[in-house]
This record gives structure tokens, C-alpha cells and sequence, in this order.
């Protein structure tokens, strides 16, 4: 099939390093003014990049073992997205350096004088946590580098062996896409409260990155078909599938969310309870509430016509909504723990999450400027052009 890649605008580049360079400025100013509070933000934008990368890789598997077609037109966003992967090596050494600031389980002191954490040291240690991340990081960016050669060589070769070896790698990647993901999630967030314990923590987590996922692939996907970089052919059905499942996703975030909060509340359990209770007063109760109506109400109201499922500028919006929420989420998930009576927002939480778009795009632009937008040489490619519903 006929394609030539349109190179971005150099504009792409521009906005990604201002945005990259103006984030470490003020992120900078924010670890001199106060590096505790600094170190929970930076773990906050780390979590939400790390949705973005792993979660596209997700997607890439998914779409393997699925067989589906519609979305194959769009993969090579979630590889560019997923390129965030080897930048999270660079990225969680700040989270390393700083674990003294993170985690009271880290402190000799309090461990001795704490009974539950004296039981959880064999697990909560400084050593087995840096092992589980780089087991963890080090398993992700195997896989992403095999899936994404293999798709890539396919663009000049045309091979169809390439798809069915992506689809094996697909099927031993996806239950341990689940394992290391649960672990990173308990010991990145969870951990932040070393008494409280989820069972279900691990899908919460697992379901706001599928969210943030599909949010990042629709709304690129959007911009990319706005700017003619990607075929005429690629209709509103495939943008109707992708609001469709952004929108299905959130629905089983809620759902996750939801049945967590139902089942430790209705066991009324002391060590369950306490984090909730945390959550429900003060000002966080406020944060609490926002998050309800941010990333639940107020999409599953938006996003429920077809209409707007199929409207580009409305979906557009949506998307970014979305990773707007899946922050927040994650603000509501690490910030109590550095502040249990209050939620703090200024200026020093602004750099962050302006680092982590600059991020984003400069690695898409350097990402594009090298490889198709568009898989051409994938034997889906034709199906999913003529998808329809």
C-alpha cells in the first residue's frame, strides 16, 4: 500500500522543549524551596508518565492477541508513546534518591518501633524495592523493544512472520504486563501508607492506565488526522471506536474505584479504613468529591452520545480532559501522604506536569521524524482502513 509520512512541523519541537525546559525551571525552584512536597510531585508526573508508556504498550499487546483491525492504522502512536519506557530508567532515579522522603518504611528508626512494618521489612527494603523497579523496567523495555523492531522492519519487508511473532510475544507479555504493573503500583503508591493494604490496588492503578492510554492515543491520533498526517481513508467510525472504549474503560475505572471503597467500608475495618478516612476530611474531601465528578460524572454524561464520539473537536477535548483526570487521580492517590489535613496546590505543582507534556512530545516528534506514522507494511493495514461499524 502507497503512503508517504508528512514530517511534522518543526513547531512540534519547539512547544515540546518549551514546555520540557520551562517544567525543569520550575520544577527545580520547587525541590530548592521545599524537596519533601517536590519529591511526592515528581512521583505524582513519574506514575502518570509511566501510565502513558507502559499503558501503550498494553495497548500494542492487545491489539496482537485481539486480532483487531480498526486500530491498526493508529499502533505506531501507541509505539511512539511507548518509547517512554527506556526514558523511565533516567526518570525513577530521582524516585530512588529520594526514597527517604517518600516512604517511612525506609527509616530504620521507625521500623523498629513498629511492629507492622517490622513484619513487611522482608518485602519493604530499600534493596528489594530498587530490584523489584529495575526487574520491573528492565522486563517492559525487553518486550517494547522486540514488539516495536518487529513492526517497524515490517515497513520495509512486508513479512507477515513479524505479526505472528508479535502476537506470541503479545500472549507471554500480558499476564506479566499485570504482575509487574500490580507490583510497581503497590510499591510506588501503595507503600506510601505501609499499614493500609488494597487487594484490588493493582487493577485500580491497571484501569486509570488504560484510560490515560487510550486518552493520549485519541487525542495524538485526532491532532494527527487534523493535520492530514494521517490517510484520508481512516474514517469516523475508528475515531467512534476510540471514544467507545475511552469512554468503556473510565466506566470499569469507576467500577474499580467504586468496589474498593464498597468493600472496605462495608468490612469496617481499622487497617482498611483509615486511608479513606484521610481522604474524607478536611480539604481533601473537596479533592475527593473533584475527583468524582472530574474523572467519572462529568465524562460519563459527555461521552455517552454518539455524536460526540465522532465529532473530532469534541473528542479532542475529551481526550485531554481525561489526562487531566487520570492526574488528578494520582494527586488523590500520593499527595495525602505527604499532607494528611491538607491538599496543597501552587505554583510548585504547575512544573511537573508541564515537564511531562514536554516529554511526551519531543520523544513523539524525534520518534516520528524517524519511523512511519503509519505501520505500511502490517497485513492488517488494508482491513483496518475499510473497518466499519
Amino acid at each position: 500500500m502507497e503512503f508517504h509520512n508528512k514530517a511534522l512541523p518543526g513547531k512540534v519541537s519547539r512547544i515540546g522543549f518549551g514546555l520540557l525546559i520551562t517544567g525543569l525551571i520550575l520544577m527545580v525552584a520547587a525541590f530548592a524551596l521545599d524537596y519533601r512536597r517536590a519529591m511526592f510531585d515528581y512521583l505524582t508526573m513519574f506514575m502518570w508518565l509511566l501510565s502513558l508508556g507502559l499503558g501503550s504498550l498494553g495497548l500494542i499487546a492487545l491489539e496482537y492477541i485481539s486480532g483487531a483491525t480498526w486500530s491498526t492504522p493508529f499502533r505506531r502512536v501507541s509505539e511512539f508513546l511507548a518509547s517512554l519506557l527506556p526514558v523511565m530508567f533516567l526518570l525513577v532515579i530521582p524516585v530512588v534518591v529520594g526514597m527517604k522522603e517518600l516512604f517511612v518504611w525506609t527509616d530504620p528508626q521507625v521500623v523498629k518501633s513498629d511492629a507492622v512494618l517490622q513484619g513487611k521489612e522482608p518485602y519493604l527494603n530499600t534493596t528489594f524495592f530498587i530490584a523489584r523497579a529495575a526487574i520491573c523496567l528492565l522486563i517492559w523495555v525487553v518486550f517494547y523493544f522486540f514488539l516495536v523492531r518487529n513492526s517497524q522492519k515490517q515497513d520495509s519487508e512486508s513479512i507477515p512472520q513479524y505479526t505472528k511473532s508479535n502476537i506470541r510475544l503479545s500472549a507471554i507479555f500480558t499476564p506479566i504486563f499485570m504482575v509487574t504493573l500490580t507490583i510497581i503500583a503497590i510499591d510506588f503508591m501503595m507503600s506510601l501508607f505501609p499499614h493500609w493494604y488494597s487487594t484490588i490496588y493493582g487493577v485500580y492503578y491497571f484501569s486509570g492506565t488504560l484510560v490515560a492510554a487510550y486518552s493520549a492515543l485519541t487525542l495524538i491520533s485526532v491532532l494527527l488526522k487534523e493535520g492530514n498526517y494521517l490517510s484520508s481513508r481512516i474514517n469516523n467510525d475508528h475515531f467512534y471506536s476510540m471514544g467507545m472504549l475511552m469512554f468503556a474503560f473510565n466506566i470499569f475505572w469507576a467500577y474499580i474505584a467504586f468496589s474498593q471503597l464498597l468493600l472496605q467500608w462495608y468490612a469496617d475495618i481499622p487497617e482498611e479504613t483509615f486511608w479513606y478516612i484521610i481522604i474524607w476530611e478536611h480539604s481533601w474531601k473537596v479533592v475527593s468529591i473533584a475527583l468524582f465528578l472530574v474523572h467519572f460524572a462529568i465524562p460519563f454524561l459527555v461521552l455517552m452520545p454518539r455524536s460526540v464520539k465522532t465529532n473530532l473537536k469534541k473528542l479532542k477535548f475529551m481526550a485531554i480532559w481525561m489526562l487531566v483526570a487520570h492526574y488528578l487521580d494520582l494527586y488523590w492517590l500520593i499527595m495525602p501522604a505527604y499532607d494528611h489535613h491538607s491538599a496543597v496546590f501552587g505554583w510548585q505543582e504547575i512544573g511537573f506536569p508541564l515537564f511531562a507534556v514536554g516529554v511526551v512530545i519531543v520523544i513523539f516528534k524525534m520518534k516520528a521524524r524517524k519511523t512511519n506514522i503509519i505501520p505500511v507494511g502490517d497485513p492488517k493495514l488494508e482491513s483496518g482502513f475499510n473497518f466499519h461499524l
